[in-house]
């Protein structure tokens, strides 16, 4: 049995007892700077809260939530500490309401995010040496220049190649002999049907090896089908622009769940309801405190990303715990008919329909005062050919199917390839007309 490698070794296995005490250590040290920001200083000065009242874990539960509101609320600059003057960039979360959440980090913050993105690339399999194609966004989307200095920190040839453009990318994996690539899983699907077109064989004929996904909700359905078009292995990050952006979960070799960094982030599951922990194992909402940044710490941050701790260690061995894949988010859930519905469930029906292709949208619309659920189905184009025969009854096994999952009937309309909206970015999933019309109205 060959053994087992470690990006760092030191802090990956180290024993549980020394590391809630490092923990306990890191978590006084981000007291003692949220004090110096006045958002944190004026909120814990009004509730009695200094360093001393944290002596142990325990006590981090005493401490105020936080949330992305607080954020945009201290927009530009109020969740920063008297450390400012030594930022090097800034980062912006994504949205289109309101102020954004506004992130800034000086050196030592930005050693230590690419220290955690390097550890998260090499656990899945990456290595020094490696070409590693960033097909993502970069300017102020934590993706981009995240996994650039990540990959560099590992030692890898780094290719910012930005989004879109497929032709291009395919040509940047030929000509450079790229072997991981990061991208959306949304996208990777797309890729591949470019690689159709143009009659390459991913796996023949180019050095590719790893996926690296994320960035966008996808289920376990969706990563299967991406791993078994390309025949190579995607492995699962996650991360948000509060908590630095990628390398805050990942999957190791393994494939069985995602290990949270916990020398750089406390970590809690609690109901989203009431905010009370949940048993380990149970569904509950994601909760975050950053351990080892300098200029903008955040404590007890609501991410509304539903979780649960998995139980066990890994076989990996290290020691940090681990998450199981995102199933939803408490504020993406969307009720039709008195039912409450996940995106993810009805996505998790479709990517088991060998027919179904690459994109689908849920359209949420009001008809005659009730509202309804519209599911718009992208296939495979054989399924529009004269030789395929079977177009109503896959409809109506979708519209069953669905039905069966979420309770709530839905209107199935099936689509060529191609037919619905293509993003850059994060996939569009839900679209709720029901919304546009209350405001006009």
């Amino acid at each position: 049995m060959s053994k087992k490698v470690y990006w760092n070794e030191e802090f990956e296995i180290m024993e549980r007892s020394k590391l809630e005490k490092l923990q306990v250590e890191r978590l006084r040290s981000t007291i003692k700077t949220a004090l110096d920001t006045q958002f944190y200083g004026e909120l814990y000065s009004k509730k009695g809260i200094n360093v001393d009242s944290i002596q142990s874990i325990d006590d981090l539960r005493k401490l105020p939530f936080t949330v992305k509101q607080d954020l945009r609320d201290s927009y530009p600059d109020g969740m920063t500490s008297t450390k400012k003057g030594e930022s090097i960039r800034l980062h912006c979360s994504s949205g289109t309401t309101g102020q954004p959440a506004v992130v800034y980090h000086n050196k030592h913050d930005l050693d230590s995010w690419g220290n955690l993105v390097a550890r998260s690339l090499f656990c899945a399999g990456a290595r020094p040496g490696d070409v590693f194609q960033n097909i993502c966004g970069y300017g102020l989307f934590t993706g981009g220049l995240g996994f650039q200095y990540g990959g560099e920190t590992l030692g890898a040839l780094t290719i910012p190649a930005g989004a879109g453009n497929s032709k291009r990318q395919i040509k940047l994996i030929q000509d450079f002999g790229t072997t991981v690539i990061h991208a959306i899983p949304s996208y990777l699907i797309r890729l591949y049907d470019v690689f159709k077109q143009e009659g390459i064989d991913p796996l023949k004929d180019t050095n590719l090896r790893l996926f690296v996904i994320g960035a966008e909700p996808h289920t376990e359905e969706q990563r299967k089908k991406i791993e078994e078009l390309f025949g190579i292995k995607a492995y699962n990050s996650y991360g948000l622009t509060e908590m630095n952006g990628p390398g805050v979960a990942f999957e190791c070799e393994e494939q069985n769940g995602l290990h949270i960094w916990e020398d750089a982030y406390f970590v809690e599951i609690v109901d989203p309801d009431t905010l009370e922990p949940v048993a380990d194992g149970e569904i509950g909402e994601l909760v975050l405190t950053t351990l080892d940044r300098e200029v903008m710490p955040i404590i007890r941050y609501r991410t509304r990303d539903l979780t649960r701790f998995l139980p066990g260690e890994c076989g990996c061995g290290r020691t940090h715990r681990r998450l199981d894949r995102i199933t939803g988010r408490s504020d993406d859930m969307f009720i039709i008919k008195g039912c409450n519905i996940f995106p993810m469930q009805i996505e998790g029906v479709l990517m088991k329909i060998p027919e179904v292709g690459t994109n689908y949208l849920i359209e949420l619309v009001t008809e005659n005062d009730i509202d309804e659920m519209h599911v718009k189905v992208e296939l495979q184009a054989h399924c529009f050919s004269d030789s395929y025969k079977d177009l109503e009854n896959l409809q109506y096994s979708l519209i069953h199917k669905i039905r069966d999952e979420v309770l709530a009937k839905p209107k199935v309309v099936l689509l060529p390839p191609n037919s619905l909206p293509q993003q850059e970015g994060k996939a569009i999933r839900v679209v709720d007309h029901r919304r546009q019309l209350r405001i006009t109205n």
